[in-house]
């Protein structure tokens, strides 16, 4: 008969799956320190040398770090997605900046679909409110808050479509961005008219998931996506030309 008994298991393997599925699920970050021992165990409802096993077995493979007289935090296995001299590559050459925008239009317009049919309603209000924040950071006029928030609306999105896979692999790709590997997304917001244009797109993206509209949520993500893309190929150009100019202009005045 295919039966077997049923084998014992220790409870710091029970903690290690509980932690193991926070991380898999994004909910516990990269960077994020675990509550105290004393905390956490009794959260757990364990006991602290249980608690001390769970963590080393985590440390072992490489999901959980100590830092001396700091505490236990989510290892930053994002960093590790792409290799050093892969991420030196893609700074260096200007058609990572557009394979990558290619990248986040495919992936995007899937997750916004997904979220628009299986977010629940809790995870359509949490990107409402990172929406709401993004209105009172343009309100103020700080580009590099609006850019954090820009990054973390695209986020919820994405934690919204419910794919684990989806979202470590986007949230690796947005570290990069956040570190300005692909672009610096600050000067996306430095224009007033790009920043108000900017503005509309997301609030198109977040009515249409609102509703519930996957084909339209679909169509606001891409239209956004597209409009990043020509504003950054224009800028290129405007770099560029004025390069130009300033060795025309220098020319001229050795004459």
């Amino acid at each position: 008969m295919p039966f077997e008994k049923i084998a014992f298991e220790k409870l710091s393997c029970a903690v290690v799956r509980q932690i193991e599925i926070l991380i898999l699920r994004g909910i516990l970050h990269p960077g994020e320190r675990l509550p105290s021992e004393r905390d956490l165990a009794k959260r757990l409802g364990v006991s602290r040398p249980s608690l001390r096993d769970a963590v080393a077995s985590l440390q072992k493979a490489g999901l959980l770090i100590t830092r001396a007289n700091s505490g236990v935090f989510v290892a930053d296995v994002l960093g590790s997605s792409f290799s050093p001299a892969l991420v030196k590559l893609f700074g260096d050459h200007d058609e990572a900046v557009f394979d990558y925008l290619d990248f986040r239009r495919d992936m995007e317009g899937l997750a916004v679909e997904r979220a628009a049919r299986l977010g629940s309603d809790t995870d359509l209000a949490v990107v409402d409110e990172v929406f709401t924040r993004m209105e009172a950071a343009h309100a103020k006029r700080n580009p590099t808050d609006e850019a954090k928030i820009d990054a973390e609306f695209h986020m919820a999105i994405i934690e919204a479509s419910h794919n684990v896979v989806m979202l470590h692999m986007m949230r690796s790709m947005y570290e990069l961005l956040r570190q300005g590997v692909f672009y610096n997304r600050k000067i996306m917001f430095q224009q007033r008219t790009t920043c108000s244009a900017l503005l509309d797109q997301h609030r198109a993206i977040n009515n249409a998931l609102q509703s519930r509209d996957q084909a339209t949520a679909k169509e606001a993500v891409e239209a956004h996506i597209d409009y990043v893309r020509a504003a950054l190929a224009d800028q290129q150009k405007s770099d560029r030309n004025e390069a130009i100019a300033r060795q025309r202009l220098a020319s001229e005045r050795k004459r």
